[in-house]
């Protein structure tokens, strides 16, 4: 059997195995260990625990337990209910405000958090049900949500795109500033379409009727309330993007401004910390496991020379551009995200796509921006995306399935426009990175 052939069925036995419904590190790492042994033996056994070696020795991967520990700690002791607070008085008097309020709310969850899953789950439960209350259209405020959602995994600190570095050898700073401009752009695109929307019809989002009963010291207390996580974001990033800090230090001054606020606000109890001891160990045991099991099987597929016969097959056989082959890239993004999240889409094909990139002269950094966020066009693209029925779980009975899918079409037209333009314009998303590291 060629090395082609080889290579093809690893990657079908890993499909199969993932469509059965098993979990995504075990699948590819059962498959990475059973090529491993089939193809060198006993020997086979070193590409594994040297994979955990490169996982163990990746100084910038100690970032992950410490913002995903910060976004659980603002998460939990409530502080997201004070900014949405702040969104519905500052912003309430206007047609749609609080829908464009809580696109704000999600950019800010996302830089607590770094994952797309609590931003949906926040906005669920909190602004989900208060836009519903006041007579905002279920069609576009669900729409709101799961567009909301989709900057978790974009504006720093991602928690993906540190799985991304890592894969693809890729600095992790760099990615995190690569994400910061593309993520308010499309952000502000969200929110210029939800403001010209209820221009044009004022009964999708109407002004609040409660905010005369809110006095200026209770504005400005809320100002302040909903720009505290901004002051925490501020001492983690700022000292890093000066140089006066590592990345890994920033992460820890994250935590550590975090977990000090809770305590002063008096919202850090035992419960509240148990939690967040708890869920931040299980989902950092769970990326690592997913990143040992994507070392370990890339190391094989690179063995084998299989993304030198994918680039032969596109380049030279079927002749074409470089282009092209990205936007074929893309578009399977789009089909594999109707039925894996985008920690799995990365795994399965970052050993074939990532040297691929590398080689037709793309840059990896902003790839990794065009990864994310068509990753998320394919989590809120029908009939199966991830985002849709994780809304549907969440949202109250009044909202339809039918509903869901209505809400999402002009969020991924904004979205597909937003890509169109970091494409076109690589620069949006490598200008911060070249600046800040340039200097």
């Amino acid at each position: 059997m060629s090395q082609e052939h080889i290579a093809l069925f690893m990657f079908g036995s890993m499909m199969l195995m993932l469509f059965t419904g098993q979990r995504v590190f075990g699948a590819i790492g059962a498959i990475a260990a059973i090529a491993a042994l089939a193809l060198y033996g006993t020997g086979g056994q070193d590409i594994p625990f040297s994979a955990a070696m490169k996982l163990m020795k990746w100084y910038p991967l100690l970032t992950l337990p410490m913002f995903i520990f910060m976004g659980y700690v603002l998460s939990e002791s409530k502080l997201a209910d004070d900014l949405y607070r702040m969104f519905h008085v500052w912003f309430g008097n206007v047609n749609g405000g609080l829908a464009m309020g809580t696109i704000g709310l999600m950019v800010l969850i996302s830089a607590m958090n770094g994952l797309s899953v609590a931003g949906m789950a926040i906005g669920a439960t909190i602004a989900l049900p208060e836009l519903l209350r006041r007579g905002y259209d279920k069609q576009m405020v669900t729409g709101v949500i799961q567009a909301g959602s989709s900057l978790g995994i974009l504006v720093p600190p991602s928690v993906v795109l540190v799985l991304y570095a890592m894969i693809a050898r890729q600095p992790v700073g760099q990615l995190w500033l690569a994400g910061i401009i593309p993520g308010l752009m499309m952000a502000a695109m969200f929110v210029i379409y939800i403001w010209i929307r209820c221009r044009l019809n004022p009964a999708l989002g109407p002004v609040a009727d409660d905010l005369d009963q809110v006095t200026p010291q209770e504005k400005r207390k809320l100002l302040w309330a909903g720009a505290l996580p901004l002051i925490i974001f501020a001492s983690m990033m700022v000292p890093f993007v000066n140089g006066w800090t590592s990345l890994v230090e920033s992460s820890a001054i994250g935590a550590l401004a975090a977990l000090t606020a809770s305590i002063l606000k008096r919202r850090m109890t035992w419960a509240v910390f148990h939690t967040c001891t708890k869920q931040t160990l299980v989902i950092s045991c769970m990326f690592m496991w997913i990143i040992l099991a994507a070392l370990g099987f890339g190391a094989i597929f690179d063995g084998l020379g299989a993304v030198n016969a994918i680039d032969n097959l596109f380049t030279e056989q079927l002749g074409l551009s470089p282009w092209v082959i990205l936007i074929l890239m893309q578009l399977s993004f789009i089909i594999m995200g109707t039925f894996l999240d985008d920690t799995a889409m990365l795994v399965i094909v970052a050993p074939l796509y990532v040297p691929l990139v590398g080689s037709l002269g793309f840059d990896l950094i902003w790839y990794g921006v065009l990864y994310t966020i068509t990753t998320q066009i394919a989590y809120m693209t029908p009939p199966f995306g991830y985002n849709l029925f994780l809304m549907r779980a969440m949202a109250p009975p009044e909202i339809t399935l039918r509903d869901i899918y209505r809400s999402i079409i002009p969020f991924v037209g904004v979205m597909v426009t937003a890509l169109a333009i970091i494409m076109a314009f690589p620069e949006i998303a490598l200008w911060l990175p070249g600046y800040v590291y340039g200097n």
